[in-house]
């Protein structure tokens, strides 16, 4: 009997959701995968715990001040123990299968260049990589013998539509967004929502982030950022649409007429099989989309005067980069700001647009260090209005 190879993985920020995801189904596929490293940022306790579980060759705890802590909960392992943002990036660069890169945030940003430098094949979630660092991500890319599988629902909805087909054939792309909590408001209702209002999403339970990026709109229109980069069209390709029942998550018209959708269940689990088995796919225990009791699928031309913040984003896309540095920097802070209640709900856009309207220095972003400087630069900006 021949004995196949299991695929060998590295999971980064495997105590957040996307990490949780990828571990459940390699547990479901003990046969079909290895985990060779492991990294988190700060908690201990899961990464000791999973450390335990699945023995990785390395395991990386990025804050420094937590090494102390996970030396002494695996002082049995036998598991190679690193710290700090270097060791991020030399894990990326050990080769393995598939690396997955579900750290959030510019955090996430210099090992993800380091994976594409090595020629890895990435399972992409963080989008702030592509958003804030396009230009540069995607010119090392055509350099290297790296690959991104998107694992974004929508881009790798689009991703899995044009598998087989030719650039040239696609006319556009539309990604699709449930509305959030406010899509049934008027503009002139936003300056009554509340926190708690915000944080009501009307599909899933997502992050306190994510979840007011989804009532602003600002996470689709970062999402048509990415897949402007991810996809390589004109910006009047990429489009999106509201669609409440969350059942399609991507179509691509062609030149032709035709069009080809993406369905299925809202579970990040699905397009994180397809990266984990492609090119093939995994079966794993998964409930059916059930097109009765979906009954219809709706669809919303987005209003922009309603989601000010996804018009914002929308308008950077195949300008100067520094731009989404901007536009991704002052929407992190206000939306912090208004968790913190230092700010109303419409004062995020309104903090989005000082921000891209001030005289912040937009000059060529040439590295990594230039996109970390320009987003600093940006947050002390709106720190002193």
């Amino acid at each position: 009997m021949t004995d196949i190879r299991r695929k060998k993985i590295s999971i980064f920020g495997v105590t957040g959701s996307i990490g949780k995801s990828a571990v459940d189904l390699v547990r479901t596929y003990p046969d079909k995968f290895e985990i060779y490293g492991l990294t988190a940022h700060q908690n201990c306790t899961e990464l000791a715990q999973l450390i335990a579980e699945f023995s990785p060759k390395y395991a990386v705890i990025s804050n420094p001040q937590s090494y102390a802590e996970l030396s002494q909960l695996c002082h049995e392992a036998d598991t190679n123990l690193l710290t700090g943002a270097d060791a991020l990036v030399e894990l990326a660069t050990h080769q393995v299968d598939l690396l997955i890169a579900g750290i959030v945030g510019l955090a996430g940003m210099n090992s993800v260049y380091a994976a594409i430098q090595s020629g890895q094949t990435i399972a992409l979630a963080n989008k702030e990589t592509l958003v804030a660092a396009g230009h540069l991500m995607m010119a090392e890319l055509q350099k290297s013998e790296a690959r991104i599988l998107p694992i974004d629902s929508e881009h790798n909805a689009i991703y899995q539509c044009l598998a087989s087909e030719n650039s040239s054939d696609i006319k556009t792309i539309t990604l699709t967004a449930s509305g959030g909590p406010f899509r049934d408001l008027r503009p002139s209702d936003l300056h009554q929502v509340t926190l708690e209002s915000a944080l009501a999403h009307p599909n899933w339970e997502m992050g306190p982030k994510v979840t007011i990026d989804s009532a602003t709109m600002m996470n689709k229109g970062l999402e048509l950022i990415e897949a402007y980069w991810l996809f390589g069209l004109k910006p009047e390709q990429i489009k999106a649409v509201i669609h409440p029942q969350s059942a399609i998550h991507g179509l691509v018209e062609f030149c032709d007429g035709s069009w080809l959708a993406h369905m299925g269940i809202a579970d990040m689990r699905v397009p994180i099989s397809h990266a984990l088995g492609f090119p093939e796919r995994l079966a794993w225990p998964t409930e059916s989309l059930d097109l009765i009791s979906l009954g219809q699928l709706d669809f919303k031309k987005i209003d922009t005067a309603l989601y000010p913040c996804f018009a914002f984003a929308y308008s950077v896309i195949g300008t100067n980069p520094a731009n989404a540095v901007i536009l991704n920097a002052a929407n992190e802070v206000a939306v912090d700001w208004f968790l913190a209640g230092k700010i109303t709900f419409t004062e995020i856009s309104r903090l989005v647009d000082r921000a891209l309207e001030s005289n912040i220095n937009r000059a060529m972003l040439n590295c990594l260090d230039d996109v970390i400087a320009l987003d600093r630069e940006t947050r002390i900006f709106l720190s002193a209005e």
